[in-house]
């Protein structure tokens, strides 16, 4: 796409003014207006987006549809540091050819303009995170000899190869735009749909004309703010103004012909690639799938343990060209490369449960949790990214998404939870909704054995974690060597402060996915109680979870927390002798729509413990949830304050 400076997202650096005004001569002084003007209204950013139009060019030729895009990006440099940023990237593929490109920096020259053609190229591997396709390649263009009060200048043609594949225009950048601008041109027997997202007081203008025969659709939207990229947003097409424009139908001597408007028509194009998957039978597969399954009484035993051996023998690699960016290999290839990509995952699953004689077991598409869109909103390719298999256990569906290693049967994966799954049945579609994992499913659990030497606590502790805690976790350390190990470990379990101190660990269910992940550990903690006469004061809050998540009050996007989490831990703190309980904190507990939160003091028979219990409630914070997050980690704040107060005898 050549929305590319959105992707890239180049930090604005302070700007230091280039005006040597002085040194301009008099038809230069001319233009000296125009760059005051930016830099005036547009203070101290580093570059303008001038223009960024894109256009769509929908027309049937030798009986073949075509769709030809044209792109065509200026934006002038206000600073010298934007004189840094003297790249621009555009992307192409098999299915998104190049046709032609031109590239240009606009100086001032003695007055007047002139053009300085980009001729240092480099063509890369595009990395996205797309999973449906990945052999898209990235031009890299330098412009030469740029200045504050220069422009950088490109156009890009490129070709669909299958217009069921159009693409989002985005009407936003990391930089302000004066004008945004998406058209699309079309012969008077093509029908096209479209729909805008993110355009809630309806400011993207629209015009439809005639002219020479054609229908000329028109999107635009000016004086654009530069997008502020916050961390933890859902992804950009949650809150970026953007549009998706489809083919519904052509005509070709008198014959209509159905591209896209419906779910049905999108699942009649998906079931294209899949019409002729594995019908070649292997022997090598089914007799290892039904050796896997001999023994095991019940089909839910028999798909458990195909998952899990997918799982461990199939390593997920994105290797992806063309048309084989939709199409699911042939799971006897899979089985031979021992290595595939989402399709091919659920390709190989659905093969081997029929030869184990399981039923129910399908392919089904998905759209990860950063595309926001429901098959009813948008039926095109862009409501999917991804690929599962999907077995219906009476009713029960389970989501079979082997491309996460460590994820345990029954869950799906947490970048699917609350999403539409459409699922193939031959000629016929189901679409199910993926539910949002509760929070109690990915607990983490804790208990502290704590003793006091002085001002230094003494522990013991054992911490377990259950769900997508489990396997967010394990992926993070993965095949970490023992010293990068026990460094990942240490920053799990770290408690009080830098004085922590992990004296040994041992893990424990590292390879059991059906059992919580847990860590035994020994460690010590320098100087944390505070001895004042003969008192002794302890926080034994020594985890102080979201502590430190305030929301700014400034944020506009939604903040993803990406699963639902709990916590169950107590402490325990084993009293000096000739030491009595001078002050006990209070308890404390509140029940909001974001959180559940109890902690409860207990002092008996020479021991104080504390228990918490902290429970998310909702997987993405909106805006008008940021006062009432904020206003709950307050109380948590106040609530990890409260000390211990211990006195001599």
């Amino acid at each position: 796409m050549i929305q590319t400076n959105l992707l890239k997202l180049l930090s604005n650096k302070p700007v230091v003014l280039f005006l040597c005004l002085f040194a301009l001569q008099a038809k230069a002084q001319e233009k000296a207006p125009l760059f005051l003007e930016y830099k005036k209204k547009y203070g101290d950013i580093n570059e303008l987006i001038i223009s960024n139009k894109s256009s769509y060019d929908i027309f049937v030729e030798n009986k073949k549809l075509r769709v030809l895009q044209d792109n065509y990006y200026e934006s002038m440099i206000l600073s010298e540091n934007g004189i840094l940023n003297n790249q621009e990237n555009f992307s192409y593929s098999e299915l998104v050819k190049l046709n032609q490109y031109e590239a240009y920096s606009i100086i001032n020259d003695k007055g007047k303009d002139r053009k300085i053609k980009v001729t240092q190229t480099n063509e890369k591997q595009a990395r996205q995170n797309s999973v449906f396709y990945n052999d898209v390649k990235e031009r890299q263009l330098i412009f030469p000899n740029l200045e504050a009060g220069a422009k950088k200048v490109y156009s890009v043609q490129t070709e669909f190869v299958d217009p069921f594949l159009l693409q989002s225009f985005v009407f936003g950048d990391n930089f302000p735009i004066l004008n945004s601008t998406f058209e699309v041109r079309t012969d008077k027997d093509i029908n096209i749909g479209y729909r805008i997202f993110n355009d809630p007081t309806n400011s993207i203008e629209f015009s439809k004309s005639e002219k020479k025969g054609k229908y000329i659709y028109s999107w635009t939207l000016k004086d654009v703010k530069a997008v502020k990229m916050e961390p933890n947003n859902p992804g950009f097409r949650y809150f970026i103004p953007h549009i998706n424009v489809y083919v519904k139908d052509y005509t070709i001597d008198k014959n209509k012909i159905n591209v896209l408007d419906n779910t049905e028509k999108l699942y009649d194009y998906y079931k294209s690639f899949i019409k002729n998957l594995n019908k070649t039978e292997d022997d090598d597969l089914k007799t290892l799938s039904t050796e896997l399954t001999t023994g095991l009484t019940s089909d839910a035993e028999k798909i458990k343990k195909i998952f899990y051996w997918v799982k461990d023998n199939i390593k997920y690699i994105a290797f992806e060209n063309g048309y084989e960016g939709f199409i699911p290999r042939e799971a006897s290839l899979i089985y031979k490369r021992k290595f595939g990509d989402c399709k091919d995952m659920a390709s190989i699953l659905s093969s081997m449960a029929s030869y184990a004689g399981i039923k129910d077991v399908t392919v089904s598409w998905i759209g990860t949790r950063e595309i926001p869109y429901s098959y009813e909103q948008l039926s095109t390719p862009a409501v999917d990214n991804h690929m599962i298999a999907v077995y219906n256990d009476n009713g029960n569906y389970v989501f079979l998404d082997a491309t996460d290693r460590e994820t345990r049967y029954g869950l799906p994966t947490s970048f699917i939870q609350g999403k539409e799954a459409l699922l193939s049945n031959g000629d016929t579609y189901k679409i199910i909704t993926v539910p949002v994992v509760p929070a109690e499913n990915n607990e983490t659990f804790e208990t502290l054995k704590l003793s006091l030497d002085k001002e230094k606590i003494i522990g013991t502790g054992t911490v377990g974690y259950n769900g997508f805690s489990r396997s967010s976790i394990l992926a993070q350390i993965g095949d970490a060597s023992n010293k990068t190990r026990f460094e990942m470990i240490k920053s799990l379990v770290l408690k009080g402060n830098n004085k922590f101190h992990l004296k040994e660990y041992t893990e424990a269910n590292v390879s059991d996915r059906d059992k919580p992940y847990q860590i035994n550990f020994n460690f010590d903690l320098a100087d944390y109680a505070i001895q004042v006469d003969k008192e002794l004061y302890i926080n034994l809050f020594l985890d102080r979870m979201y502590e430190k998540l305030t929301l700014e009050p400034d944020r506009t996007t939604a903040f993803d927390l990406e699963y639902l989490a709990a916590y169950n831990g107590r402490y325990d703190l084993e009293l000096p002798k000739n030491y009595t309980v001078k002050y006990l904190p209070e308890n404390s507990s509140f029940d909001n729509a974001l959180m559940k939160f109890d902690c409860q003091y207990a002092n008996k028979a020479g021991l104080v413990s504390l228990e918490v219990k902290i429970k998310l409630k909702k997987i993405l914070l909106e805006q008008s949830d940021f006062a009432l997050w904020n206003e709950t980690i307050k109380k948590l704040k106040n609530t990890y304050t409260q000390t211990l107060i211990l006195t001599e005898k």
